[in-house]
């Protein structure tokens, strides 16, 4: 092994492999590696096997496209690699290293992340002593490294994230600063674009470092923002809702009893389990320079038709509950989500772009309600539901998937914890969501990924290239 690495050493002219690689060497025997160390030592692999499919395939075509892929949004185009929500390279591995993000690897078969279902992640990951969900440290391990972590470098990892946790004092003044009534995703943005004035990749480029070594400053602003993005939500959370001052980051805690806190949950160790649960099932998208692409992506889940889906699903609920009361018969149900069809509405939380099943982070939830608020009027509604709309979808022909998504789960869990702020609720999707992108951005970094530049085509010119052809 340590051949190897002094071998590995000798081979690149990196001085973040090279510092990397050489803590490896130092530390001892029995010392595992960090998540940088373990990269240093993964990256030259993959930028070889990448290397090598490129020159062997290059040329070959690898799909057919058709006309309706266009038109719906390039849904299961073979287009892209290691970009976008890749749900063919983790489960299908199209890149040997797998990547980040939830993995579509078959519409029947359902999410992986890195080829490992949700049900093996929740059994494989370390958990807190005495916790029953995976840490999202580990999750974010998994992504980055494609291996299972061991519990000493997740709680390494947790006490990393708690060590770079403090946020500018500027931004805490910019968020201060913030009416209570500009959106919670707004203000989640706007101080994830304000981190980058400390920006590691901005500040690594301005010198002028070498492509090869992208990775390294990218990791450190990886690890710096989804460190941050606990105080941040916290602040906004405590801001906008009057909850008071914020408690400090308890660096012996892992990430997601932190962020609990930071929100007045901290106390309530149901919550705090479901805070792990919810941002491992939860982190699941990619972006491009770290911060402002983040802050980009934050953006793109701010508004109706994207990112208040498990609001709309709420609302739904509630509305429902009002009308035919919190313990209607299945009838009551049935004939209140007809008049939904029939309003010329869609019944929220149900289908899924991708996925033609049930969505296996809404059955994660699931379970989760059963083991902790089994007798919850609002969960009672939502299994109810879940055993009635399906067969309605059907038979009115109104989804090719009539299963429910994740969204028709998780506003019920927020509520019965207390937390009800539906407006608030995309924040949370914002601080799970980082997992998936920075690893992802790491990644693309280290193999020199380029921008993707897709030729577009009016519909006229559909229409031209494919006049007098059948």
């Amino acid at each position: 092994m340590v051949s190897a690495l002094r071998a590995s050493i000798k081979k690149t002219g990196s001085p973040f492999l090279r510092s990397a690689v050489s803590a490896r060497l130092l530390s001892t025997a029995s010392k595992q590696p960090t998540l940088k160390e373990r990269l240093a030592e993964l990256i030259p692999v993959a930028q070889e096997k990448v290397k090598a499919a490129r020159h062997e395939h290059g040329k070959k075509s690898f799909g057919p496209v058709i006309v309706d892929q266009l038109y719906g949004g390039m849904r299961g185009l073979p287009a892209l690699i290691g970009k976008a929500r890749s749900w063919t390279r983790v489960s299908l591995h199209i890149i040997i290293v797998a990547f980040a993000s939830d993995g579509f690897g078959d519409v029947e078969e359902g999410i992986r992340f890195r080829g490992k279902t949700i049900p093996e992640i929740q059994g494989q990951l370390p958990k807190a002593p005495g916790g029953s969900e995976p840490l999202p440290e580990g999750l974010f391990w998994l992504l980055v490294t494609g291996e299972i972590p061991t519990y000493e470098q997740v709680a390494d990892l947790s006490k990393d994230w708690a060590a770079r946790a403090a946020i500018p004092e500027f931004v805490e003044e910019v968020l201060d600063r913030c009416p209570p009534t500009l959106h919670p995703m707004s203000q989640f943005s706007l101080a994830v674009t304000a981190l980058n004035h400390n920006s590691a990749f901005a500040k690594a480029y301005a010198e002028g470092v070498s492509k090869k070594e992208y990775w390294g400053p990218t990791f450190e602003d990886s690890m710096d923002l989804i460190a941050k993005l606990p105080n941040i939500a916290g602040r906004i959370y405590r801001n906008v809702y009057g909850r008071g001052k914020l408690p400090p980051i308890d660096a012996q805690k892992d990430y997601s009893h932190n962020l609990a806190a930071l929100l007045g949950f901290g106390d309530n160790p149901a919550f705090v389990e479901l805070m792990r649960l919810y941002i491992t099932i939860h982190s699941d998208h990619e972006g491009g320079n770290t911060l402002p692409s983040y802050a980009a992506a934050l953006n793109g889940l701010a508004g109706p038709l994207h990112g208040l889906a498990n609001q709309e699903v709420l609302v739904w609920l509630t509305k429902m509950q009002a009308k035919i009361g919190e313990d209607a018969s299945d009838e009551a149900v049935k004939e209140y989500v007809w008049s939904t069809l029939k309003g010329g509405q869609v019944v929220p939380g149900y289908g899924h772009a991708v996925l033609r099943k049930t969505d296996p982070r809404y059955v994660a939830q699931r379970e989760f309600a059963l083991k902790h608020l089994p007798n919850d009027k609002l969960f009672k509604l939502v299994g109810q539901i879940y055993n009635i709309v399906p067969g309605i979808l059907l038979e009115a022909g109104k989804a090719k998937n009539p299963w429910p998504n994740v969204d028709a789960h998780s506003g019920a869990l927020l509520t019965y914890y207390g937390l009800t702020e539906m407006q608030y609720y995309t924040v949370l999707f914002g601080v799970s969501r980082a997992f998936g992108v920075t690893a992802q951005l790491i990644w693309d970094r280290a193999l020199g990924a380029p921008l993707e530049r897709p030729k577009s085509y009016s519909t006229d010119a559909i229409n031209k290239i494919f006049k007098g052809k059948n």
